[in-house]
């Protein structure tokens, strides 16, 4: 029993690693939307067994990131103007509702949780653009955490994940480095703490449109 348990553990533990892995790498485009996942290859890449990338790939397809051909394997999910659109307007209507909700349970260990959340993603800015993407989402995901809603925050959490890929297709552009994206999640968190809803949601669709409109500019380009 005990080596069936070590066995069991072992096999959850490399699909948890490959899906890590293979997520990372769809999200940053080093799996260009649209290309064929072969497993064999998958497998090479990762070294690890074709069963936890065959897992892996299962999981990634409920979260939208790939998608599973007919009889021929799999596929990175495709991208396109109209899907990012879809991301946008469903972000805007489901964190406007998520983070109201927060502000309505609103207590003091949660505003503690956002100021630490905000000051590790100032502070990450500094650092690797992967440390940066993984504390920019916590501080994000932390606005809505609060909302007692746990479906609507996982369903959140994965618009979060699609939409980062369309940052990274568009990423570097002069346009999007002028802004001030510092001070846009400041008036987001301020509002936030002062808990105007009004003030903190109108802040938060504000800086997603901002960010849809330069994304969206990128693809016309």
């Amino acid at each position: 029993m005990n080596v069936m348990l070590d066995t069991d553990g072992k096999e959850t533990s490399a699909t948890h690693t490959a899906y890590l892995k293979l997520r990372e790498l769809i999200l940053t485009g080093e799996l260009p939307a649209g290309q064929k996942l072969k497993i064999e290859q998958l497998r090479k890449l990762l070294q690890t067994g074709a069963s936890p990338v065959r897992e892996a790939l299962s999981l990634l397809t409920s979260d939208m990131l790939v998608e599973r051909l007919d009889q021929r394997g799999f596929r990175a999910a495709p991208v396109g103007k109209a899907n990012f659109e879809e991301i946008l307007l469903l972000r805007c209507n489901l964190e406007e509702i998520a983070l109201r909700a927060s502000i309505d349970n609103a207590d003091s260990e949660w505003e503690d949780r956002l100021v630490l959340r905000h000051h590790h993603m100032n502070r990450a800015s500094q650092q690797k653009a992967a440390d940066f993407e993984d504390a920019h989402k916590a501080f994000h995901m932390a606005l809505l955490d609060n909302a007692k809603l746990p479906m609507l925050e996982r369903y959140c959490a994965q618009l979060y994940d699609l939409n980062i890929r369309y940052r990274y297709l568009a990423a570097g552009g002069a346009s999007y480095q002028k802004r001030n994206i510092e001070a846009e999640h400041q008036s987001i968190l301020d509002a936030t703490l002062d808990r105007d809803a009004d003030s903190a949601t109108s802040h938060l669709i504000e800086h997603y449109r901002r960010t849809g409109e330069y994304l969206s500019s990128q693809m016309d380009g």
